[in-house]
């Protein structure tokens, strides 16, 4: 069995959360989706499952960070090519999102990001299949 990946993140308002990554194509699993919480499927080994800050706490003792202030993580993405990034970044921003910098270049990757509704960092990212070129 493939090694699965579950990333948790504190939400404000599920349903505005819902609603934005429906926007930008993502589909979630009904069997994990109730008031408190829902489970946003990226692939079929990727989940992220969204969870009002209540719940959340939960699960830990510690703070919920303040995305709006810090940086918590950042979720990268890998896309099928260029034009998938700037796909998924321009459907992010017209659902709501902020991009927090420009797209960047190096010829052999590519990516985009934004900040969803909750101030978290998502990044998609194409890349090369050859990878970077090779140093002399």
């Amino acid at each position: 069995m493939a090694t699965q990946i579950f990333v948790n993140l504190p939400v404000k308002d599920l349903n505005k959360s819902v609603e934005f990554f429906t926007r930008l194509g993502y589909t979630f699993n009904p069997q994990f989706t109730n008031e408190q919480a829902t489970c946003m499927i990226v692939s079929d080994t990727i989940f992220v499952m969204l969870l009002v800050e209540p719940f959340f706490k939960t699960f830990s003792s510690k703070e919920i960070a303040d995305s709006s202030k810090v940086v918590e993580s950042i979720i990268c993405l890998s896309a099928e090519g260029r034009d998938e990034v700037d796909a998924i970044i321009g459907k992010a921003i017209e659902a709501g999102a902020i991009a927090p910098k420009d797209k960047v270049d190096y010829g052999w990757m590519y990516s985009g990001s934004f900040e969803d509704l909750d101030g978290h960092l998502w990044e998609y990212v194409w890349m090369d299949p050859a990878g970077p070129p090779q140093q002399q």
